[in-house]
């Protein structure tokens, strides 16, 4: 299958390998019933940065063309961007400076552990996580005044330019689906930054598709993660000259509540037993416990996006990682 692009041409730095994987669980569905597709981005095949590789292609292809030397972007200590930013900064030659909020940890948590080891340099920021964006345009002018080239990219890779992997991501699996011969009831997706709904929403509308795409906040109360999706489905239909979908597609689902996170945990062990999916608690476990929420209640195929955290996952299974 030939990987679909964006209908405008944009600058791109190979990272992923694609198209990832939409394979039929059958295992989950003789338990939970229903019909149910999981997208493997986890499968991405760069490093472990799961479908963050697919944002990076088009942020650190943007860099590459205006010749930046330094990428400076950042989040929390257990952010799956920030280790996959830093390996892509180094196979496209730059130099990563990653602002991470609180205070220095005594033992670096595994996601930045792998972050320095790809070469990154770690700012914290001492302070808590609404402060990262501004932090990280900080460090970038700070740089800048040093006379080097920084780009400087919000936490998450939320920007309208990362959000266009997305929707060469939608174009990606409406090809998948039409070869299935299915139309999907719903995409259930984990929304953290919003960037990855964003572009979902964008590219299927492009692609003239109003397919239900909910997202599942783990981060951020419903009313600011809803403008925040609005605003880059708007900004990423812009950039592909393609009309943006109504504002109504933009569905969440809060999972922030303790509840919500008790209800992952044990759906995480059934993926794990099942079908062998590795989820982490934060994002996919949660968007999982979502997506078997809707099996039992939708008319239809249901479509997990599986968008990966490969480390966050294995090590919160051995107890290794902070909670």
């Amino acid at each position: 299958m030939t990987v679909p692009l964006p209908p405008v041409a944009l600058p791109r730095f190979t990272l992923a390998t694609l198209p990832t994987p939409l394979v039929q669980a059958r295992r989950l569905e003789r338990v939970l019933g229903g019909r149910l597709l999981v997208k493997r981005d986890d499968l991405t095949g760069f490093g472990a940065a799961g479908n963050k590789a697919r944002q990076l292609e088009y942020l650190v292809g943007a860099a590459v063309a205006e010749q930046r030397d330094v990428l400076v972007t950042g989040g929390g200590p257990g952010s799956n961007f920030c280790p996959a930013a830093a390996g892509a900064a180094r196979a496209a030659g730059m130099e990563c400076t990653l602002v991470v909020y609180g205070d220095p940890p005594a033992v670096l948590p595994p996601n930045l552990a792998l972050a320095r080891a790809c070469g990154a340099r770690l700012r914290f920021t001492g302070a808590g996580r609404d402060l990262v964006d501004a932090a990280i345009e900080q460090e970038a002018q700070r740089l800048a005044a040093e006379g080097r080239r920084p780009v400087a990219v919000p936490r998450g890779g939320s920007s309208p330019v990362g959000a266009v992997g997305f929707a060469a991501a939608a174009t990606e699996v409406v090809a998948q689906l039409e070869a299935l011969r299915v139309e999907p009831a719903v995409i259930v997706v984990a929304t953290g930054s919003g960037g990855t709904q964003a572009g979902l929403l964008a590219g299927l509308a492009g692609c003239g598709k109003d397919w239900r795409v909910v997202g599942v906040s783990v981060s951020r109360p419903l009313p600011e993660i809803t403008s925040r999706v609005w605003e880059l489905t708007q900004a990423c239909a812009a950039i592909l000259q393609r009309p943006p979908p109504s504002r109504d597609r933009v569905e969440l689902v809060d999972a922030r509540r303790p509840e919500a996170q008790a209800r992952a945990i044990r759906r995480r062990r059934l993926a794990l037993e099942t079908e062998g999916l590795l989820l982490d608690e934060t994002y996919t476990a949660r968007s999982f416990a979502v997506a078997a929420d809707l099996l039992a209640t939708t008319d239809g195929t249901v479509v997990f996006w599986h968008t990966g955290g490969l480390v966050p996952a294995l090590t919160a299974l051995t107890g290794r990682l902070p909670h």
